[in-house]
């Protein structure tokens, strides 16, 4: 989704390194994500751009903690995410889509704008029509990755089980094994 692989632009270090990274920061980043995204490609944002992009980030994370904290969402963070989709206009169309009917929006222009736009947009249609109990932020409090859990008993805890769940599983083991007493005995 558009929305999550753009939250997890703040990215912090998984292995408890204490390092983090606001990747918007980084020169070209941006573009390789819209590259990524396969998205049309724009010149480097602006810095006022820039800081609006923060902006939203800020406000989306804020929107998921309190949907994976089960709080209501406040008319305020709508109103605003609501401010950001109405910048990027767009053109209703009906179209075929692999031999049926389909509908969609077309961007009047495509400029960063428009890209916060569809950002918000996509937020927007998940925690719409989506399953917002599968928002979540990973367990493992150094890494805090937002994911969408799409495992069909809804019982992901972690962004990636080879990566944070291992990592907690050998935490978990090294603090049950400093916690019981040793054996003066065993070497």
């Amino acid at each position: 989704m558009l929305w999550d692989d753009f939250l997890n632009s703040d990215w912090h270090d998984w292995r408890g390194s204490g390092k983090s990274e606001d990747r918007l920061d980084r020169p070209g980043w941006l573009r390789a994500w819209l590259q990524e995204q396969q998205l049309p490609l724009l010149d480097e944002p602006k810095p006022h751009e820039l800081q609006q992009f923060k902006e939203l980030r800020s406000l989306i994370h804020g929107m998921v903690t309190s949907i994976v904290q089960g709080v209501s969402l406040d008319t305020e963070a709508i109103g605003r995410l609501n401010e950001v989709m109405s910048a990027g206009p767009v053109i209703r169309e009906l179209f075929y889509r692999e031999d049926s009917l389909s509908t969609g929006n077309k961007p009047v222009r495509w400029d960063w704008q428009q890209v916060m736009s569809e950002i918000a947009a996509s937020f927007a249609e998940t925690i719409a029509n989506g399953e917002t109990a599968r928002i979540r932020i990973c367990d493992n409090p150094d890494c805090l990755w937002v994911y969408y859990d799409d495992t069909r008993n809804r019982s992901k805890r972690y962004c990636d089980d080879k990566m944070c769940g291992n990592l907690m599983k050998v935490r978990r083991f090294r603090a049950r094994k400093k916690a019981t007493p040793q054996d003066p005995n065993q070497t």
